[in-house]
């Protein structure tokens, strides 16, 4: 066929696609209505995933499983904003890593809300400013961001949803190298550079900020200084890359959590994870002790990690995650048994375990 036809084929298919879409759009308020009439939330993680399984299933290409996940992604943010107007806050300004998990995990058709740091996050959902949040939780190599392990013993809200997104990072000034003398970027962020930042600029000083983007702000106003921050924080505030790829691991992600008042159904089959907290008395084999009811149920615990629990000298809180749901018999099980162990347990939520391609 000739380029004309072609492309009157493509025309002839578009106008297919948009009726199509138009049906499911009109299909998913009236999911909405039913919802509401049920009391039940508009966004459930567990369906979503299913949702993406199925078609991802389905797909035999050429179409790529991630440009069909990001197609679909923006379809179901669509119709999720028509069900209810929901507002996602996230850790801001515009353009930090942060903002681009909350895209990724809800598409773009949603009302963004960006917070100064990760308390007001939470509590913007508390009040119900927001009806998500969403906050970093740990790095693959600087590990976890401590700030939201703290809130998540605080609050009332539950961990509903979980976002893996790679991170690279650029250094970004309106000055060449040689010029650099300060780096502005947050905390987590110069660690995941400090062997580049040191080796390329072992004269510059590095000041921790609370954000990325407002890094990059920063360091738009401020002569012989640049910003570590993405791509999308430059082109936004409109400042010259002057090294990409920057991070000291090529494999380098942070793990997002998205916060709400109420957790999904399971997803099942082994593929959701439940997040629990616990302190220990301060005696032998106490911690011992309180894993074994998980070992004893053949329950997987994926992540281990200990935190000051800032209320006295050498007390830790242990934040676990495991395998499995929250309404599953084991972890129930496993659970009580904790609680007759620890002076200290709460569980932190349950969401899909699932880290498609981003």
């Amino acid at each position: 066929m000739d380029l004309e036809t072609l492309r009157k084929k493509i025309d002839a298919v578009d106008l297919e696609i948009i009726e199509r879409l138009n049906a499911r759009v009109r299909l998913a308020g009236e999911v909405g209505q039913a919802k509401q009439k049920q009391g039940a939330q508009a966004y459930v993680p567990s369906r979503e995933e299913a949702v993406f399984e199925r078609l991802l299933a389905a797909n035999h290409g050429p179409l790529t499983p991630v440009a069909l996940k990001a197609i679909y992604r923006e379809i179901i943010s669509a119709s999720l904003a028509l069900q209810k107007e929901l507002a996602v806050a996230f850790l801001g300004p515009e353009a930090t890593f942060t903002h681009q998990a909350a895209l990724k995990n809800f598409g773009s058709s949603l009302r963004f809300h960006p917070c100064a740091t990760i308390p007001d996050v939470f509590t913007a959902v508390e009040r119900g400013e927001a009806d998500h949040g969403v906050v970093p939780v740990e790095n693959s190599t600087e590990g976890a961001v401590f700030h939201s392990l703290d809130m998540l013993v605080e609050t009332e809200l539950k961990i509903v949803a979980q976002v893996f997104l790679p991170i690279e990072h650029c250094l970004i000034s309106k000055e060449p190298l040689e010029k650099i003398k300060h780096v502005f970027s947050r905390d987590q962020a110069l660690g995941q550079c400090r062997d580049w930042l040191r080796r390329s600029l072992p004269a510059a000083q590095t000041q921790s900020m609370d954000s990325t983007a407002a890094a990059v702000a920063r360091a738009k106003e401020t002569p012989g200084a640049a910003a570590v921050a993405s791509r999308l924080a430059a082109e936004l505030y409109g400042v010259p890359i002057v090294a990409a790829g920057i991070q000291d691991k090529a494999d380098n992600v942070t793990r997002f959590l998205v916060l709400g008042k109420n957790v999904s159904p399971p997803l099942g089959q082994g593929r959701d994870k439940t997040s629990l907290v616990f302190s220990l008395h301060d005696e032998p084999g106490a911690l011992l002790r309180a894993l074994e009811p998980f070992s004893s149920r053949g329950v997987n615990l994926s992540k281990i990690e200990s935190r000051p629990s800032r209320q006295k000298a050498w007390h830790y809180y242990f934040f676990i995650d495991c395998l499995g749901h929250w309404e599953d018999t084991a972890i129930q099980e496993a659970v009580a048994a904790l609680r007759r162990e620890c002076p200290f347990v709460k569980w932190l939520g349950s969401y899909p375990n699932v880290n498609h391609a981003p």
